[in-house]
C-alpha cells in the first residue's frame, strides 16, 4: 500500500474524543454523601456536562474517525475499525475512514473486505492516482496480479507522474521477470540509483543474490550516498567458489 504510516489524531477533533471520555468518569463523593453516591451537585455538573456534549457536539463521521485514530494509537484496530464502520455508516463517502478501513483490513489479510473498500476509496476520490495504487497494492497481495496491473493503469493513465502507481506497477513487473518493462516504469518517476536499488531489491527477494549483488553496485556507482543499497549489498553473502 502506498501509505502505511500511522496517522495523529486531527487537532480539531481531540476535543471531542477527550469529553466523550470526561463524561463516563464518575465525580467522587463529598464526606456528607452515602457511601458510593454521588453528590447531588456533581450529579447536576455532570448531567450538565452530558446535555452540552449531546446537543452540542453531535457524533459526526469527522468525530467517529477521530475515536479511530485514537484506538489505532493505543494499539486496538478492533474498536478503530469499529470506528471507522460508523463514520461510513454516517457519511459512506468519507475518505479518510475508508482509506484506514482499507488498510486495517488489509493487515489483518481480509483482503475481500478490504478490495471493496478500497473501490469505495477509488470512487469518493472521484478516482484519484493514489487510490487507485492502494487499491492495486491490495489487490496484488490477494494474489490477483492481474486486477492489480488494471489498477495501477488506471492511476497512471490519470496521473501519470504518480510514483506509488509507477513504482508499485514496476515492482510487480520485476517480480513476473518483466526487467525492462519495470525499468521503464520505475524510470518515470525515481533517479537511476533508486531504480537499480528497487530491481536489486527485487531480485534478492527472489534468491537471486549474484544478480542482486550487480544492481546494488550499479546503484552505487551511480549515487555512492545511497546508504540502503550500501547496507543491503555489505549484507548479502560472499561469493561462494567452488573448486573442481
Amino acid at each position: 500500500m502506498a501509505d502505511n504510516n500511522w496517522l495523529r489524531i486531527p487537532h480539531m477533533f481531540k476535543s471531542q474524543v477527550l469529553l466523550l471520555i470526561g463524561i463516563m468518569v464518575a465525580a467522587g463523593c463529598t464526606k456528607n454523601d452515602p457511601p458510593g453516591q454521588m453528590s447531588t451537585a456533581d450529579q447536576m455538573r455532570l448531567k450538565a456536562e452530558k446535555d452540552k456534549f449531546d446537543t452540542s457536539t453531535p457524533l459526526t463521521a469527522d468525530t467517529h474517525f477521530a475515536a479511530g485514530q485514537f484506538a489505532e494509537s493505543n494499539g486496538d484496530p478492533v474498536v478503530a475499525a469499529q470506528q471507522y464502520q460508523a463514520a461510513l455508516k454516517l457519511k459512506p463517502d468519507h475518505q479518510p475512514s475508508l482509506l484506514r478501513l482499507g488498510m486495517l483490513y488489509t493487515a489483518e489479510q481480509q483482503y475481500p473486505q478490504a478490495i471493496e473498500i478500497f473501490q469505495r476509496y477509488v470512487k469518493a476520490t472521484d478516482g484519484s492516482a493514489s487510490a487507485y495504487a492502494d487499491l492495486g497494492f491490495c489487490l496484488e497481495l490477494a494474489g490477483q496480479s492481474d486486477q492489480a496491473e488494471s489498477a495501477y493503469k488506471s492511476g497512471i493513465a490519470k496521473e501519470p507522474d504518480n510514483q506509488p502507481c509507477r513504482v508499485n506497477y514496476g515492482l510487480l513487473l520485476a517480480r513476473q521477470g518483466k526487467m525492462a518493462e519495470a525499468t521503464t516504469q520505475l524510470q518515470a518517476v525515481l533517479t537511476p540509483a533508486q531504480v537499480h536499488y528497487n530491481i536489486a531489491s527485487v531480485l534478492e527477494g527472489q534468491g537471486r543474490t549474484e544478480q542482486a549483488k550487480a544492481e546494488y553496485s550499479a546503484a552505487l556507482q551511480l549515487d555512492p550516498n545511497l546508504a540502503d543499497a550500501k547496507a543491503r549489498l555489505a549484507a548479502l553473502p560472499p561469493e561462494q567458489i567452488t573448486t573442481p
